[in-house]
């Protein structure tokens, strides 16, 4: 199966994932591939246990904006929120801390 997403330079911040194709809500764009950190690097994730976890693939990419359309699930899994549009930047929340 062919990646629905590509990457791109962002305006939001440097690299960033965008839609290849519209892309349904529901629509799992794949698993982040992953290994455990020793500490916070630009592309680390904080689990709620407090483990610092570095993701390796492509999907590290995607950038932080409040209104997000994609969400990384507990599985490491990316899921959209909502129907994207092709051309659109897939974008998670990383929270308040990021703001």
């Amino acid at each position: 199966m062919a990646k629905c997403y590509r990457v791109e330079k962002s305006a939001i911040h440097g690299k960033g994932l965008f839609a290849r194709s519209n892309i349904a809500e529901g629509t799992v764009l794949g698993f982040c591939a992953t290994r455990p950190a020793q500490e916070a690097g630009l592309h680390t994730l904080t689990m709620a246990d407090g483990r610092l976890i570095d993701v390796t693939c492509s999907l590290k990419y995607i950038n932080h904006h409040k209104s997000a359309n994609v969400i990384y699930y507990d599985d490491f899994s990316v899921v959209a929120l909502r129907d994207i549009a092709a051309g659109e930047e897939l974008l998670h929340d990383y929270g308040d801390e990021w703001s």
